[in-house]
């Protein structure tokens, strides 16, 4: 499995599976395609941020191929 703690593992492009904000604690997951790369740094250990196709903001926790 990719990790999506990694920056270098994320492509805009990419169909990956995010947490939102609000579902942290659920862990309720939204699938979509990536637009846009939102953490600079190198990793996180939450995964990293992007905002989806559809204008949705999480963070990565699957990539799905």
């Amino acid at each position: 499995m990719i990790d999506g703690r990694q920056r270098k593992n994320i492509k805009i492009g990419l169909f990956v599976a995010v947490v939102q904000k609000p579902h942290q604690k659920s862990g309720e997951l939204t699938e979509g395609k990536i637009a846009k790369i939102l953490t600079k740094s190198p990793n996180h250990p939450h995964g990293i941020k992007v905002q989806l196709e559809s204008g949705i903001v999480g963070r990565v926790k699957n990539i799905i191929e």
